[in-house]
């Protein structure tokens, strides 16, 4: 073999770790992070797209009703698809800072223009 073959391969083997491999790990741990931190009164959505209230967590199950009418369904944890509580709540927070940021720059933008008056 020649040390540019070798140089290419692992150049291609990089290439791969850090287009495919890396990001999908990193997902899996997102989502069992999700999984892991799912508390009673979350509001869920399963991969089978049914939407509903956690009430009860088990081991590795947890049960949540859907509607109105108190229906009550168990899933396994795998099924979970996304934290809408979990979510809304971190657009909040994103809100909160985006807001102090803007008042922060408009208070540094009055100074400023108070020194320039002077």
């Amino acid at each position: 073999m020649d040390a540019s073959m070798i140089i290419m391969l692992v150049g291609m083997i990089g290439i791969f770790y850090f287009m495919l491999i890396r990001p999908e790990n990193k997902r899996k741990k997102e989502a069992e992070e999700m999984r892991s931190s799912l508390k009673v009164g979350d509001q869920i959505t399963t991969i089978g797209g049914i939407v509903g209230i956690v009430v009860d967590i088990k081991e590795d199950r947890f049960v949540i009703e859907t509607s109105a009418d108190r229906v009550r369904v168990e899933f396994m944890k795998w099924a979970l698809s996304s934290n809408d509580t979990a979510v809304a709540a971190a657009a909040e927070q994103k809100k909160k800072v985006m807001e102090e940021r803007a008042k922060a720059v408009a208070a540094k933008k009055a100074e400023r223009s108070k020194k320039k008056e002077k």
